[in-house]
């Protein structure tokens, strides 16, 4: 008699709420799917980054403009300045400004909108950068492949720009940069994530700690010199928002695809699912508040308001003074020398 094998191959562990719908752990807690079409979206900007980093320490030549006084001199050209000038281990003052970071003068003075721009695509230092796109990375990609690379880019989009918007509102004459809003944006994107599809994860409580974590280890660096931390306040609102407007459910045709992947669990009723997560009322709120707070932004910045006028402690949520660091807007001596003999 022939003997008849059966692979029973280990599925992933589901929980059944008391309405017996299955409910899986969040996208965090899950191993990501090898489908590249899934994650190009993230990668595309990270490595954007990447570029306008290295652009960044290529124009700020510490090796050539410092007199060799350089942290990691062996770098040469792409050697940092020293860690009392930016404790991030980065460029100058100066090499911001070139690269387009934001700073009260060029959008008082001489306005230049187009640094709302460019100072989304800046970081700090080299350590600002490992942080902030390993961030990036693990929240980024878990999301994109639960929801789709098109509206999680466009989330991406959406928290920088209006992360930039609200930094330009509170500027010193110091020079910042507005890349952590597209990153809050998307931890603001997670949480409403969960929030709006509670009943089909679980691991809640284990989601909100991870988010957490991330959250304050970069507001944080939100802290010290040349990170805009209301960038990333500001990015965090678009995100959360943008989130109850876009992510009503998880990429639910993909559900009876995907076998062992992301979505390894299957819908025993996908209609009323998606009837029950598709809230028109909590999307439709969310989007009329999202336009009304971008658009008096908006107007705020292209009217000149500068709210560090009228907030004489908001200096300090922006950039706390530590004996490591110096939060002062006045030009550094280098930088009046140079202003000087540029100007004559």
């Amino acid at each position: 008699m022939e003997e008849t094998h059966i692979e029973i191959k280990p599925r992933m562990s589901v929980e059944l709420t008391s309405e017996d719908e299955q409910t899986i752990p969040f996208p965090f807690f899950r191993p990501l799917s090898q489908r590249k079409e899934n994650t190009w979206i993230i990668s595309v900007f990270v490595i954007l980054h990447l570029i306008a980093f290295a652009a960044t320490m290529i124009v700020n030549d510490c090796w050539g403009n410092s007199h060799e006084q350089c942290a990691l001199k062996q770098l040469g050209r792409f050697s940092f300045q020293p860690l009392s000038e930016n404790p991030f281990l980065g460029p100058s003052s100066s090499a911001l400004d070139s690269m387009g970071a934001l700073r009260l003068r060029y959008l008082l003075n001489s306005p230049q909108l187009w640094r709302i721009f460019t100072s989304q695509c800046l970081h700090a230092g080299f350590f600002h950068l490992i942080i902030s796109l390993s961030s990036v990375i693990f929240v980024g990609i878990h999301l994109e492949q639960e929801f789709g690379p098109l509206r999680i880019g466009l989330i991406y989009i959406l928290s920088a720009l209006s992360g930039s918007f609200v930094a330009a509102l509170f500027l010193q004459d110091t020079p910042s940069v507005a890349s952590s809003g597209a990153l809050f944006g998307l931890l603001g994107a997670a949480l409403s994530g969960l929030i709006r599809n509670w009943k089909v994860y679980s691991k809640k409580v284990a989601t909100l700690v991870v988010l957490f974590i991330i959250l304050v280890l970069n507001a944080i660096l939100g802290l010290m010199p040349f990170v805009n931390n209301f960038s990333s306040f500001g990015g965090f609102i678009s995100g959360l928002l943008a989130g109850f407007v876009l992510l009503f459910k998880p990429e639910a045709r993909k559900v009876h695809q995907i076998k062992g992947g992301i979505f390894d669990y299957d819908v025993k009723h996908p209609v009323k699912a998606k009837r029950k997560l598709d809230k028109p009322v909590l999307r439709t709120v969310s989007l009329v508040i999202f336009s009304l707070l971008l658009t008096g932004v908006v107007v705020a910045v292209l009217e000149g308001v500068n709210v560090n006028k009228y907030c004489s402690f908001c200096r300090y949520i922006d950039c706390v003074p530590l004996k490591w660091w110096s939060c002062n807007d006045k030009a550094m001596a280098c930088e009046v020398y140079k202003t000087y003999f540029s100007s004559t």
